[in-house]
């Protein structure tokens, strides 16, 4: 692995195109991947992918701790996957209508998800919340949704971070509620009252910026009875943690099936695909709502969705991402106490999220509901960190939470540690130990 080398903001391939897109690219870049909000160390442009490492487009290599921010699974350009994308290629992918892999997709999602007894599918994340939330008002004839206050829902304007282009007429009716607080959120349904439609929440508090929160199985089981009790839809935003957790549905393990959950990122492996699954009670909602795409059809991602769920179950891949995560997770807290520095590891192994004490000044994170853009909230030492780290090939991210996959050995975190260990000390120098 080569390490050590150069900022990218040397003279490189890298520079030269980030030059050229800005005269083309609106920005430069947009969106979550804009490398414009990291550390200079990192690059935008990336050439390929194998397994748990990535190459840039200057030759860098990295052990891949982000995968994507999600995707991918059971690791760059997995074999199974691969070869079902060609096979199926070589049939069709786009046409005038689904292949026979919809229905097999459909399928294995009703046999896999215990609240599913239908499916349908869309292309990325928002389209799947989005649809989750249009089923709902279907089947209610409301319009109030309540959403926990910071959660990020994807960037529909109902739901976009960044209020550019967007009225407030887009979230008129959503009704915020604290996250793992069950008195929030009975309060925000009586705000809403009759007009509730349904409720939207995702299996465990990871907003950016923040620590993570798991879900507290009293909270969960809360607000299946607010939803069972007012006749709302409990929808269930699975995109980030789907088939990572449990291949059941997340919050499987903690005894509460949600009417519909939204899930993309890592069903199909990098290959863009989303779905919805749901309740029968509200089939015939669903049925009624109008959603498509001239691409939500495609074949080729059905495929890959196909084998991507094989390999997670033939290659238990969600215990071998808790192996790895769990590693790695023992391994920053030895080092980060050698030298002397406080840090919070948060959320699941498989999902982790690290932050510095010394990055968040007292009060920062008081309200667990606050905006991910809330003021005061520092990220010196997550930026040098995960800068050093990937000036030494391991690709982490300063206020996003990690996503670890299945091709991520204990050879991969133990390889990650030895940069990690120097890029703690970088952080010592800067600013010291922790009082």
């Amino acid at each position: 692995m080569s390490h050590g080398g150069p900022a990218v903001s040397a003279a490189t391939r890298d520079l030269a195109l980030r030059q050229r897109a800005t005269r083309v690219v609106p920005g430069g870049m947009y969106g979550h991947q804009n490398a414009a909000s990291l550390p200079a160390d990192f690059p935008q442009f990336l050439e390929r992918g194998r397994g748990s490492r990535i190459w840039d487009v200057d030759g860098r290599e990295y052990v891949d701790f982000m995968c994507s921010f999600g995707p991918i699974v059971l690791g760059h350009a997995h074999p199974r996957v691969e070869a079902a994308v060609q096979a199926q290629s070589r049939l069709a992918d786009c046409q005038n209508g689904p292949s026979p892999r919809m229905v097999e997709l459909a399928e294995r999602l009703v046999a896999l998800i215990p609240h599913a007894d239908w499916a349908m599918f869309a292309k990325n994340g928002t389209d799947a919340t989005t649809l989750a939330l249009s089923i709902a008002r279907a089947a209610t004839g409301r319009a109030k949704v309540l959403v926990a206050a910071g959660a990020y829902h994807g960037s529909a304007p109902w739901c976009t971070p960044r209020p550019a282009g967007t009225t407030p007429e887009d979230r008129a009716h959503l009704v915020p509620f604290v996250y793992n607080d069950l008195a929030s959120a009975e309060a925000a349904a009586d705000r809403a009252g009759r007009d509730l439609a349904a409720v939207l929440v995702s299996p465990f508090r990871h907003d950016a910026r923040h620590d993570q929160a798991l879900v507290d199985p009293a909270f969960a089981r809360g607000l299946r009875g607010l939803c069972d009790r007012t006749g709302a839809a409990l929808i269930l935003d699975d995109v980030r943690a789907g088939f990572r957790l449990d291949l059941a549905g997340s919050w499987e393990p903690v005894g509460v099936r949600p009417d519909l959950s939204a899930f993309s990122k890592a069903i199909a492996n990098g290959y863009p695909l989303a779905a919805v699954v749901g309740r029968d009670a509200l089939r015939d909602a669903a049925a009624r709502v109008f959603a498509t795409g001239s691409f939500w059809f495609a074949a080729v991602p059905m495929a890959a969705a196909l084998a991507t769920l094989d390999g997670l179950q033939a290659e238990r891949g969600i215990e071998a991402m808790v192996r790895a995560g769990t590693l790695l997770r023992e391994g920053l807290a030895r080092q980060a106490r050698a030298h002397g520095l406080r840090i919070t590891q948060s959320g699941p192994v498989q999902l982790p999220f690290l932050s510095f004490a010394g990055d968040r000044p007292a009060g920062a994170d008081a309200r667990p509901g606050q905006s991910a853009s809330a003021p005061g909230l520092r990220f010196e030492r997550a930026n040098l960190f995960t800068g050093e780290a990937a000036r030494r090939g391991v690709w982490l991210h300063p206020w996003h939470n990690w996503f670890l996959s299945a091709a991520h050995t204990q050879d991969d975190v133990r390889l990650a540690l030895e940069r990690t260990d120097e890029a703690f000390a970088a952080v010592r120098r800067a600013f010291g130990p922790d009082a």
